[in-house]
């Protein structure tokens, strides 16, 4: 996790806890260490954010002190419902574990009236769930696509035939059945889709291709007739 979101989940875990929370409490739920929430509670409290404790006693945050609230219309709401329930339905663990935490986030911070677009269990999202591929961690994948970092795959194609491959790796399409990796492939020198569920092995090369994933992502869609909607946010 980047500092700068690992001090955003601290505020948000100290402003929605009841009591004073350990250090060791939110490294455990942070999977860090505890002297990174050492550092991280020195560094806001360096930027003026009100949290008082200390070690073995526990942090809390003074009253007063808030983010920016969120301000949504019923169907935004019910916008909001459905698409994480649709997330739900997909083979990212790391991705459903993220949606649970949205939508405890966005629980605590709403108005009452638009907390029961939430709670009243009226939107559901039906149909097959994608299983989560064995070889593969789909959270690693998106990290590599942010950080245009390049990924060793072994893999098999439709017949079955083994192959290693290096990749850059630029997108991911979400079915309802499987995932596929959108990536320039360095075997085949052009852009390749992989499904996730024929990946047997998957690990971070030490190398990168920064700043050239958008030009990758422009090739990739060039061609396009009838684009897909991309994600947004």
């Amino acid at each position: 996790m980047r500092k700068a979101s690992r001090l955003f989940e601290i505020i948000q875990i100290l402003r929605l806890a009841s009591k004073p929370m350990t250090a060791a409490r939110m490294a455990e739920t942070l999977e860090v260490t505890v002297r990174s929430i050492y550092r991280d509670i020195a560094a806001l409290q360096a930027m003026r954010v009100p949290i008082e404790g200390g070690r073995g006693i526990g942090y809390i945050m003074r009253p007063g002190f808030d983010l920016p609230p969120l301000m949504f219309s019923v169907e935004e709401m019910e916008a909001i419902v459905l698409s994480l329930a649709l997330l739900d339905r997909t083979g990212d663990e790391e991705l459903k574990r993220a949606a649970k935490g949205v939508n405890q986030k966005i629980t605590g911070a709403i108005p009452a009236p638009l907390r029961q677009a939430m709670e009243r269990k009226a939107l559901y999202a039906w149909g097959s769930v994608a299983q989560s591929p064995v070889g593969l961690d789909l959270g690693l994948v998106r990290r590599a696509i942010r950080d245009e970092q390049k990924l060793m795959l072994d893999y098999r194609d439709e017949l079955g035939r083994a192959t290693e491959r290096r990749i850059q790796p630029i997108a991911l399409i979400y079915y309802s059945q499987t995932a596929n990796i959108v990536a320039w492939c360095e075997l085949r020198q052009a852009i390749r889709n992989f499904r996730s569920d024929r990946v047997e092995h998957c690990e971070t090369a030490d190398a990168y291709f920064r700043g050239d994933g958008d030009r990758l992502r422009q090739l990739w869609t060039s061609g396009w007739t009838n684009p897909p909607v991309a994600a947004t946010g």
